[in-house]
């Protein structure tokens, strides 16, 4: 591909050299670079690209974009200067793979707590009835039934742009996807063509990347901001910053609540620990899900449904036989007669969310013991508000690991029990090892109890000091059960 045709549509500051050049590929990382490459130079939050265009160069790179001021003294090789490296980045893959978003009904799913499971159960719900789709999210990549490796909640552009060109060449109709705040911010999705967006819900969280509530809300509203008239624009309105989302957008505008008037209404009628009773716009259904949260999410499922086209009713068959997603409130039942549940809740409201979802259904005299970490070289603000939550909301809590990352774990801990007095503190324990937490937690437990282990979900690792060990918090309740 000529590098003139890659740059249609991007905001060119100068072109040194010749853009006739045919290209053989693009990279964002110089360490991927083959002969003939045009590397684009990306000035991200940890890493600068500009820094790393001579290793580029000596890999082959024909062509450097770039937005920083750069040495572009070698002749034979063409430097375009852009106004914005990471917008280019994504308008540019969007074009060397043959804009594949155009070819697909695409829905991006953003919010703080329920992107995983909303965009999995549109995957799920399409699939059923009938057409082929797509999927990307934090826990897997789905094309059509094959599944890849997903190793970020969204995936750099090029990758990105891959992995829809993979959906369009295996005959996806349709394809969904969680759209995070850091994607949004750092331009990951530019150049992409949605069909329609879901707002879930805005709670603290990824302070340390957005510093300030404000700005994280802002980038949340960039996307929907930034859809067409064409696309469908779907908020929960019961959230405070639901309507906020649709402000600015010339995308169709429709709500969803369990609370007031909307264009999509749930009423719940009776909740229990193998699923909801509910009505979805005055029809009644039965959903294999717990928890008012997960209403939520459902509903969002069906709404998006019926905005792209489909049966009513047969989108509420289907949601019937829905089951949960992988780590998202998931249910394992002791030979003792208690429950361990594990959840991916990693923020604040998700932790209450969670844990008055089991509230609702908790029977008789069966208490509530919660596992919980906070993860490492993230928000730490949110860490004493977890803890507050979690011992409000249990008799019993065992403060533990959860990736700690490059910190120490005990610090971590110690910052989450810095935010319970001393009455708080004689329900808590800290237990360092989260293999160790979780076996206490089955021994302290007792027949009607429920254990809740959170903030893994569907992880597999530990991230220690850099290196991700094998750890999965479901293999362990199943160990401990016997099973």
């Amino acid at each position: 591909m000529k590098l003139k045709d890659l740059l249609k549509g991007i905001d060119v500051v100068e072109i040194k050299g010749n853009e006739n050049l045919e290209i053989t590929g693009i990279q964002t990382d110089s360490r991927k670079v083959i002969a003939g490459s045009a590397f684009i130079a990306l000035k991200g939050v940890q890493v600068d690209g500009h820094q790393y265009i001579n290793n580029a160069l000596d890999l082959g790179a024909k062509v450097v974009i770039h937005q920083e001021k750069v040495d572009t003294s070698k002749e034979e090789i063409t430097y375009v200067k852009v106004k914005d490296s990471a917008d280019a980045a994504g308008k540019i893959a969007t074009l060397w793979y043959g804009d594949p978003s155009a070819k697909l009904k695409l829905v991006g799913v953003t919010g703080t707590n329920g992107k995983t499971t909303t965009a999995t159960l549109l995957y799920e719900m399409f699939r059923k009835l009938g057409h082929k789709a797509g999927l990307l999210s934090t826990v897997a990549n789905y094309v059509d039934g094959t599944v890849y490796h997903a190793t970020h909640t969204t995936p750099d552009p090029l990758s990105l742009n891959e992995m829809l060109a993979k959906m369009v060449n295996a005959g996806c109709e349709y394809a969904f996807m969680e759209v995070s705040s850091h994607a949004i911010h750092q331009k990951r999705i530019s150049g992409l063509k949605f069909d329609g967006g879901i707002f879930t819900n805005i709670t603290q969280d990824h302070l340390d990347y957005h510093k300030t509530m404000a700005e994280y809300l802002k980038a949340k509203k960039m996307f929907f901001d930034n859809l067409p008239e064409t696309a469908f624009a779907l908020t929960n309105v019961d959230d405070k910053n639901g309507s906020v989302m649709l402000q600015n957008t010339k995308a169709k505008k429709y709500t969803y609540s369990v609370k007031t008037l909307a264009d999509f209404k749930a009423k719940i009628i009776e909740k229990h620990f193998d699923g909801t009773a509910v009505e979805f716009n005055n029809k009644e259904l039965q959903v294999q899900f717990v928890g008012v949260f997960n209403v939520y999410n459902l509903l969002a499922v069906y709404g998006a449904t019926v905005l792209l086209g489909q049966d009513p009713d047969e989108a509420l068959l289907v949601l019937s036989t829905l089951k949960p997603v992988s780590g998202r409130f998931e249910t394992l039942r002791s030979p003792e007669g208690y429950t361990a549940i594990v959840d991916y809740a990693h923020t604040p409201d998700a932790l209450t969310n969670v844990l008055e979802a089991i509230h609702e259904v908790l029977e008789g005299n069966g208490r509530v013991i919660t596992v919980v970490g906070c993860g490492g070289n993230r928000d730490k603000t949110k860490r004493p508000i977890m803890a507050r939550e979690a011992v409000r909301l249990s008799d019993q809590v065992i403060l533990t690991s959860d990736n700690p990352r490059f910190e120490e774990p005990q610090a971590i801990i110690n910052d989450m029990a810095d935010g319970l007095n001393n009455q708080q503190l004689k329900k808590t324990l800290l237990i360092v090892e989260r293999e160790q937490a979780i076996k206490t937690a089955c021994t302290l437990a007792k027949e009607g109890d429920v254990i809740l282990i959170a903030g893994k979900g569907h992880e597999d690792y530990q991230d220690v000091k850099g290196v991700k060990h094998h750890f999965d918090d479901r293999e362990v309740v199943r160990n401990i059960f016997g099973e």
